[in-house]
């Protein structure tokens, strides 16, 4: 059965970005520096529920544009975005729009847990961030980026660290002056002082990778 809960988003908003910094730049001299050089980032906010995750697996390894193609073919497909729509089309119609068949399972696997009741996506915003994470990678095609990625952007969850992520790693790796990028666990290592503000340390890094100066 699926939760008629509508969840409240807590968005990490431009104010709580700024306060995090500020924070952060007085544990860390590193961070000070650098945000002295390019200010704060702005915020990121993506939709939640079961479509969410729908567009999560449509997006995963391919260009953003091609994301986007398909997710237009998948939505003028189902017209509503639910379990119940996505269980009930075929796959050939779904491979059409653009889903390989890979995701096309990880899809349906999804809409099968939702309606079985062993995953609710509306429900996720009541449950602590470990919950959060055992509830998301139980799923198959998700690990556990994809679900702090979740939480942070669509939950707005204040002290998340994603730590496999690429850009991350290499930021963090020149922020720190490595020789080269840090393991995840090195990464989560380095940063743990940056509790409770990890999230926002988390979108610094990635303005850092973009704007740090040469």
């Amino acid at each position: 059965m699926q939760s008629s809960h509508t969840p409240e988003v807590n968005v990490i908003d431009k104010i709580q970005i700024v306060q995090g910094l500020e924070a952060l730049s007085e544990i860390d001299a590193e961070i000070a520096e650098a945000y002295a050089l390019i200010g704060a980032p702005e915020p990121r906010v993506r939709p939640t529920g079961f479509s969410a995750f729908l567009s999560i697996i449509i997006g995963q390894q391919v260009s953003t544009e091609a994301a986007n193609a398909i997710r237009g073919r998948v939505e003028a497909l189902l017209g509503d975005i639910t379990a119940e729509r996505v269980i009930a089309v075929e796959d050939q119609a779904l491979r059409e729009a653009g889903m390989s068949f890979r995701k096309i399972e990880y899809a349906k696997g999804m809409a099968e847990a939702q309606l079985a009741g062993t995953f609710d996506a509306e429900g996720l915003d009541q449950l602590t961030d470990a919950e959060v994470i055992e509830s998301i990678t139980a799923l198959r095609g998700f690990g556990r980026w994809s679900a702090e990625i979740y939480m942070m952007f669509s939950l707005g969850r204040q002290d998340v660290f994603p730590a496999d992520d690429l850009a991350i790693q290499v930021a963090l790796g020149r922020l720190k002056g490595l020789e080269k990028k840090p393991t995840p666990k090195q990464a989560r290592d380095l940063i743990e002082h940056w509790a409770p503000w990890r999230s926002v340390g988390s979108l610094f890094l990635w303005h850092y990778y973009r704007g740090a100066p040469s």
